[in-house]
């Protein structure tokens, strides 16, 4: 594969510490250089090595590729109405998940993969290069399996949410449904997956019912996620911490005790191992109250940003919007919504290859239209993205 160099970068964006901007590791007129999908080498521009190739950045800022760590991309149809009702006065209650899996049992493999590829392309192209994606609109043994392996056609982060909500059919057999979840749900869905996740909320499972599920899941080396805290408090945060989730998501609804908890997860001074995954854009399109970032990050905890891209509570796939609500209405600097929505994300998926620009990375990257990371919140609802490089191949 030959070499390519990145060079006249106004504002380099690492996350690697060190430089300006404190953890973004800001870099002034560098360039680096990519070799075999790999940064090879960063530095100033004026030393950049001979390549095979050169992409000018034209003083621009360049940063990782965003890390969307939480996001539905395998579904059927739309809640259009749903939303105008909310916004009419309805409030939010999760019920309309239901409304989906009708919707995506009823479809064929083509049009969910269609659909994925179209979402997929979306966020692509607004600088998301790493995307997790769940199941959990299918909710029977065969439509969670499918669900999984298309997703896993576009994505390595794929998670099994079997337990997303109990279908109509279980209605009056909740136990009946955990069991088919932890039994041959699990084990057609285990294959495709890297993850399990469970919506622990009132209206879809109990904690009981969630740690039962989450240590299966467990059991045959699926690594844990939650939603949890949503709607309202409630006992997930503690179960994902107790459980050594990777993130728990939303964290809308947190009490003193929950913000202890996971700030318990802190490793040496460091991060915590337990990844608080704020996603802004329910909050947005269901008109409930933000989380309150600033708290979870003023304790210690790490705080990633993500879309949650479903056709209910949050139909976008821009981690853009996502950074700018997260500026606007949570708080959060842009330096810090910005490492919140790259090396966040990636740390809510234990990754340590994307999210971040040094020597050894996934050469996945993004060229801003602007000359700093600022300008992502800044300039909300702007297509701020020039170019995206994924494995250091243009998209």
């Amino acid at each position: 594969m030959s070499s390519l160099l990145v060079d006249d970068i106004g504002e380099l964006v690492t996350n690697d510490g060190g430089g300006e901007g404190g953890p973004l590791g800001i870099r002034r007129d560098a360039a680096l250089l990519v070799e075999e999908g790999r940064v090879a080498w960063i530095g100033p521009a004026r030393d950049a090595p001979p390549a095979d190739r050169r992409l000018d950045a034209g003083g621009a800022a360049v940063l990782p590729g965003f890390v969307d760590s939480h996001a539905h991309l395998v579904f059927a149809g739309d809640r259009a109405a749903e939303f105008a009702a909310r916004m009419a006065g309805q409030p939010y209650t999760g019920g309309g998940i239901r409304t989906t899996v009708g919707a995506t049992r009823a479809a064929t493999d083509d049009e969910l993969r269609a659909t994925v590829r179209r979402l997929r392309g979306e966020a692509l192209r607004q600088g998301t290069t790493t995307m997790e994606i769940k199941s959990g609109y299918g909710l029977t043994v065969a439509d969670e399996a499918r669900s999984l392996a298309i997703a896993a056609e576009v994505s390595d982060e794929t998670t099994f949410l079997g337990a997303h909500v109990v279908p109509a059919e279980y209605a009056d057999r909740p136990d009946d449904y955990v069991g088919l979840v932890c039994g041959p749900m699990l084990a057609a869905a285990a294959p495709h997956a890297r993850w399990i996740d469970v919506f622990c909320e009132r209206g879809a499972f109990d904690v009981d019912h969630a740690r039962a599920i989450l240590a299966c899941g467990q059991a045959v080396g699926l690594g844990v996620r939650l939603h949890a805290n949503q709607l309202g408090p409630g006992p997930g945060v503690q179960l994902g911490v107790e459980l050594g989730a990777a993130s728990v998501d939303h964290c809308t609804h947190l009490t003193d005790a929950d913000v202890d908890a996971l700030a318990s997860t802190r490793v040496d001074g460091g991060h915590t191992t337990t990844v608080a995954t704020l996603l802004p854009g329910a909050e947005f399109s269901t008109r409930s109250p933000y989380p309150d970032a600033r708290r979870l990050l003023d304790a210690g905890v790490t705080v990633a940003l993500a879309t949650d891209c479903n056709p209910g509570s949050s139909y976008t796939s821009s981690m853009p919007f996502c950074v700018a609500l997260a500026v606007r209405e949570m708080r959060m600097t842009p330096a810090e919504a910005v490492w919140a929505a790259t090396a966040g994300g990636a740390r809510a998926l234990r990754r340590d290859d994307v999210g971040v620009i040094r020597p050894g990375a996934r050469a996945d990257l993004m060229v801003l239209d602007a000359p700093s990371h600022l300008h992502l919140a800044y300039r909300p609802g702007v297509p701020l993205i020039r170019q995206v490089l994924r494995n250091g191949v243009p998209q």
